[in-house]
């Protein structure tokens, strides 16, 4: 047995730990650029508090508020200019993975010259970044836990991580009580790609014993907290009765937040594998929500490579009360008909015309997937699972 685990990042978990954002932030310096999007962390009242706490700290700001859902790398580069032309010391993302992405970029490319699509696909190569400090309000994507910032060109739709050890957070700040402004459709979505973070890392190529550890506590906290959490606030958002009580609700907002936090950290390690590789390019050509996009996928590229490592997607199975491996792909099926999701390519607003677009650009942004998967696929194989799943 031969591995390495190297991860530099400092989770700060726990109820209201955002108000001690200026704590955490004096360390990095006097002034901050705070990345969210368009209106929601105002909206609920997020970005106020978190303002308030570092104007009595007297720690300067700006607001860089054009961060959209799967984020561009031109709205990184504008960020970027922004953090510049302010002279700030550190960057804040308050948000999702969208946000939190696209801070990453801004921190990286605020002091890096060039083309951030040549960093993003390794032509160029740094390992500088201001110093970001993150506050996740999803509890999906973990992008608080790693080094990773996935951003879409839009002059050709490739969507691809830029990646390296600058752009892990110093700082995550991950506080479950920051998650309950989410409406249901966004915890599903989320909650869904956290659950495929654990599930890609368990099984891919470079998983080893820490991550393995990790990612399976994490299926386990998602199969049991998942659901339920979403039918609760489902129910809440609809008037009618609450499905769990405020001490499973406690529970269950601490297990999927602290899930997609792991997510984030094993895949740091581990990758990600297959669905994620057939993904990225259908968002990067529709502009779909990433976790509703793997709710079609992931269960048939389970059912495609789990017979390459039976052992680990039996373990899987017998999580979600499934025989084994070959039973993994309905089991997913159940938990994305359970949290309302979508089931098919053809809902999305895809036609079988875009598969041949899409398996092309498997090959730009995602080869390093396809490696990283335990079952050998091929050019067609990938062209006849795209053809499952409208």
């Amino acid at each position: 047995m031969e591995f390495s685990y190297f991860l530099p990042v400092n989770i700060q978990f726990g109820w209201n730990k955002v108000d001690h954002i200026a704590d955490f932030a004096a360390p990095y310096g006097k002034k901050a650029l705070i990345v969210t999007g368009r209106s929601s962390a105002k909206k609920s009242g997020l970005y106020d508090r978190v303002v308030a706490k570092l104007d009595a700290a007297h720690i300067d700001h700006v607001l860089f508020d054009q961060v959209d859902a799967n984020p561009l790398t031109t709205t990184a580069l504008d960020g970027a200019a922004l953090a510049k032309s302010e002279s700030c010391d550190m960057v804040i993302a308050i948000g999702g993975g969208s946000i939190m992405d696209c801070a990453k970029g801004i921190a990286f490319m605020a002091v890096n010259d060039g083309d951030i699509n040549d960093y993003i696909f390794n032509r160029k190569v740094s390992d500088n970044a201001l110093p970001l400090i993150v506050i996740p309000t999803t509890c999906g994507t973990g992008s608080e836990g790693n080094g990773f910032g996935v951003l879409t060109n839009p002059e050709t739709g490739d969507k691809k991580s830029l990646r390296c050890n600058a752009i892990v957070p110093k700082v995550s700040i991950v506080d479950p009580a920051v998650m309950g402004t989410m409406p249901p459709h966004v915890l599903a979505s989320v909650g869904f790609d956290a659950l495929c973070h654990n599930i890609e890392a368990y099984t891919s190529k470079t998983a080893q014993p820490f991550t393995d550890a990790l990612a399976h506590y994490a299926v386990t906290l998602l199969a049991q907290y998942l659901v339920p959490l979403y039918k609760h606030v489902k129910a809440t958002a609809e008037g009618k009765p609450a499905v769990l009580n405020e001490k499973q609700l406690t529970k269950a907002w601490e297990a999927v937040t602290l899930a997609s936090t792991i997510g984030g950290m094993v895949i740091n390690t581990a990758g990600v594998t297959l669905a994620h590789g057939m993904e990225h390019p259908a968002s990067g050509l529709k502009d779909i929500t990433h976790g509703v996009g793997l709710a079609v996928i992931e269960p048939v590229a389970v059912e495609y490579t789990w017979s390459a490592n039976p052992d680990k997607f039996d373990a899987l199975a017998r999580i979600f009360n499934h025989g084994d491996g070959s039973e993994l792909g309905e089991a997913l099926r159940l938990i994305v008909h359970d949290l309302d999701l979508t089931t098919n390519l053809t809902e999305l607003g895809f036609t079988k015309k875009d598969i041949p677009w899409l398996v092309d650009n498997v090959y730009v942004v995602a080869t390093g997937n396809i490696a990283n998967t335990v079952a050998e696929i091929s050019r067609k194989d990938i062209e006849e699972l795209y053809k499952k799943m409208f």
